[in-house]
């Protein structure tokens, strides 16, 4: 199937390398030359394990292509993917004008039926902002496609007469940083909201390949799907904050959060994931879809109580961290230096989007102290945000960053961070003083070990 993918960044990219490597031929599509300059010449514009080598091996083989050709792009592909950015506006909501410019860019230039699919995160409704905002581009060209030729196997001849030109899908994606080649091959469900039955044919022939082993597709009305996605990520990061909330009374009642969450998990009902207390969520999708959620609700006249309360909680735990820090060494930190693991908003990406890691830093700036960072894979973006500055440090490795430090801070979760070589982090600090933000280790073994151990809702 010819397929084009709009947007080449995180969404887009993942989707469209791994439907090439389905035997698709995709072209994908992005309005920033630097991007597709980058692409067109073996690199890879984001981090993400193992999609370089999908790219490579599907440009090799002519099944993936990259350009800024709009024109070609519409005429490429019997599905027309927008898998565009969805930033938060001013007041909360997504902002939908890169999804709507390229639903009107589709209709400018289409000259045959086409499958437009939301890939992007989108409220309800957007749907029929895309279809009114393409059916206005179609109108001032005055175009009808009556028995449009149709040449995809995906047709029989009863579509061969449809008209208006187009079907709308909404096709939300459920894919995680650092897993999201594993999440596009092996998904847990494949949502698809769709109105006509030439859609339905076409995405279900699309998505074939996943549905050998069990019925992995959903059908629903456009809506539906559109509330989908957001109820996902609102649910997940709902349980994240409510389990930062548990955390920290468990402090105050002197109870440990990690039994607490062992023995919740263990009811089938509720289970383990998402129930890791920490320093707060962050990333490009947890927190702006919770806003998203609900300035929509709000819209409806609904406002949600219980995702306020999920953002507030997110937002302070974020400076829950930097309280533990200030309470041991005080508020003045003038002179102080710390070593911080950690810089991605989790670990498997380079996204520092929303990271507990920058208001640590910010927070330790403010009152004096400086950082030696270090993280795996979000070096690169740290120095783009942060450039050079007098209190900043940037180390090669882990161990680097630890030289003279008052104290070791971990952010993020890595695999190599969590069986370090605790003779060599005693050694290189000026005292033996580890702030666990992920509770990587147990408070027991640390302070055998002779280190002063602060964990997130954990004996200290």
């Amino acid at each position: 199937m010819k397929i084009t993918v709009i947007g080449s960044g995180y969404v887009g990219l993942v989707s469209g390398a791994c439907l090439a490597d389905l035997g698709n031929d995709v072209l994908c599509l992005d309005v920033d030359p630097r991007k597709i300059d980058i692409l067109n010449n073996g690199g890879v514009p984001i981090y993400e394990p193992g999609l370089d080598e999908v790219i490579k091996r599907n440009v090799a083989a002519g099944r993936l292509r990259f350009t800024t050709d709009v024109a070609a792009s519409v005429a490429h592909g019997l599905v027309q993917m927008i898998a565009v950015g969805t930033p938060s506006d001013e007041d909360g909501s997504a902002d939908l004008q890169y999804v709507i410019a390229a639903a009107r860019n589709i209709a400018r230039h289409m000259t045959e039926y086409k499958v437009v699919v939301d890939k992007s995160t989108v409220p309800v409704g957007t749907a029929d902002k895309v279809k009114q905002a393409m059916q206005e581009e179609l109108d001032k060209r005055d175009f009808s496609l009556q028995n449009p030729a149709l040449h995809s196997p995906a047709f029989n001849p009863e579509y061969s007469n449809l008209d208006p030109g187009f079907s709308m899908v909404s096709n939300p994606e459920f894919l995680k940083e650092g897993a999201a080649i594993d999440d596009f091959n092996r998904p847990d469900r494949i949502v698809i909201g769709a109105e006509d039955e030439a859609a339905i044919k076409i995405m279900k022939e699309m998505y074939a390949p996943f549905q050998r082993n069990h019925e992995r597709l959903m059908v629903m009305d456009i809506r539906s799907a559109e509330l989908t996605k957001y109820a996902a990520n609102a649910m997940l990061a709902t349980r994240i904050s409510f389990m930062n909330e548990l955390a920290n009374l468990a402090e105050r009642v002197g109870a440990d959060i990690e039994h607490v969450r062992k023995g919740i998990g263990s009811d089938l009902r509720i289970g383990y994931s998402f129930l890791y207390a920490g320093c707060g969520y962050g990333g490009s999708c947890f927190p702006k879809d919770v806003r998203a959620l609900q300035r929509t609700s709000a819209e409806y006249g609904l406002p949600s109580k219980v995702l306020e309360a999920v953002e507030q909680v997110n937002n302070a735990q974020k400076y829950v961290m930097l309280s533990k820090v200030t309470k041991r060494f005080g508020t003045d930190l003038t002179g102080k230096h710390f070593a911080l693991w950690g810089l991605a908003f989790k670990p498997g990406t380079d996204d520092m989007r929303e990271a507990s890691s920058r208001v640590l830093m910010e927070g330790l700036w403010a009152l004096g102290a400086t950082v030696t960072a270090y993280d795996p894979a979000a070096m690169k973006e740290t120095r783009h945000i942060y450039g050079e500055r007098a209190d900043l440090s940037y180390a090669d490795n882990s161990k680097d960053a630890l030289q003279d430090a008052d104290a070791l801070i971990i952010v993020t979760e890595w695999k190599a961070f969590k069986s370090p070589d605790f003779d060599i982090i005693k050694a290189r600090l000026k005292q033996p003083i580890i702030f666990d933000g992920r509770n990587l280790f147990e408070p027991a073994d640390l302070k055998a070990m002779g280190f002063e151990y602060f964990g997130i809702g954990r004996e200290s």
